[in-house]
């Protein structure tokens, strides 16, 4: 794991969306693909902001996934990822080769089979845009995650400080309007990536940043600690994210 520190969020953005180009790229013209998933949240915004810029990247050669979907909701929802992910990124650039974003509406359990199987089929992925919650989540694998649950999708019940920091990042009024469960892909299917990276700004992931990556320790307590064990991991963080390191 290598950790990359800049003065704010919008440079810290473009450094990683500038590595995520350079994989895209690589995976490209070795493979014929590059298979990614993405994540969301505010933390997300800048980075897929830079991201859509380049116009060197052939997204018509690309499949994308995406890490995790509330249980419960509508596309239609403010919150959904879903919504998130056609706003943010696909409306943005050419058409993929492959979209698979998460249903968490119907049929949860039937969508993970579905995910499970379809994922599974990928030779390999190619990398993985992730972020760290307040909690140290990775997804929603909250703590203590589970590291070593075999299944690429799943789902979970999310804990409060997850609920509460989608209410104060605005995507709810009141914790209450939250869902409790959530699909998610597991901590071993987001390390098998080839590469991860992981954009991390802002003072209110100052503490998570320090809890997971700060030490040598691995811990489900903290399931971001986990990208340490990842040898091609590059973690972005700004000024404020890193005040405690």
């Amino acid at each position: 794991m290598k950790i990359n520190t800049y003065k704010d969020k919008k440079t810290t953005s473009k450094h990683a969306a500038e590595k995520a180009r350079e994989i895209l790229i690589k995976a490209i013209d070795e493979d014929g693909e590059a298979v990614f998933i993405i994540a969301t949240g505010n933390s997300q915004l800048d980075f897929l902001a830079e991201l859509v810029k380049f116009n060197d990247i052939d997204w018509s050669k690309t499949k994308l996934y995406h890490l995790d979907e509330y249980v419960g909701i509508d596309e239609t929802h403010k919150a959904s990822f879903r919504k998130y992910i056609k706003e943010n990124f696909i409306s943005h650039v050419e058409k993929l080769k492959e979209v698979n974003l998460i249903n968490g509406k119907n049929d949860p359990e039937r969508e993970c089979v579905k995910l499970n199987k379809k994922i599974a089929s990928e030779d390999k992925v190619h990398a993985a845009f992730v972020g760290i919650g307040e909690n140290g989540h990775l997804a929603f694998n909250e703590p203590p995650a589970d590291f070593e649950e075999e299944d690429p999708f799943i789902i979970v019940e999310l804990d409060d400080v997850s609920r509460k920091q989608q209410v104060k990042e605005g995507w709810f009024k009141t914790i209450e309007d939250v869902p409790k469960k959530a699909i998610t892909m597991t901590v071993k299917q987001i390390l098998k990536s080839e590469n991860i990276i992981c954009t991390v700004p802002g003072a209110r992931k100052a503490e998570a940043v320090k809890n997971c990556l700060g030490d040598d320790e691995v811990s489900p307590n903290c399931p971001s600690s986990i990208l340490k064990r990842h040898d091609k991991t590059s973690v972005f963080l700004d000024d404020d994210s890193a005040q405690l390191l």
